[in-house]
């Protein structure tokens, strides 16, 4: 499975709880680059993308459970 694949099985807290925890991550991967300890700088982009996927599932879900 995908990882959006995976998000969409989980409910509209736990989704959120993701969002959080991937935004503490990029935070943490942010905070590497500006030290200059992080030797893989395309993890950024990636958590970015993550992120971006979680909050767009959870808009989703959010949507369906407002009709």
């Amino acid at each position: 499975m995908t990882k959006a694949a995976d998000l969409r099985n989980k409910d509209a807290a736990a989704v959120e709880q993701e969002v959080k925890d991937l935004q503490k991550a990029h935070f943490g991967l942010r905070m590497q680059k500006a030290t200059q300890q992080l030797n893989n700088t395309a993890s950024l982009r990636v958590t970015r993308r993550d992120i971006a996927r979680a909050k767009t599932i959870l808009a989703q879900k959010r949507a369906e459970s407002a009709k």
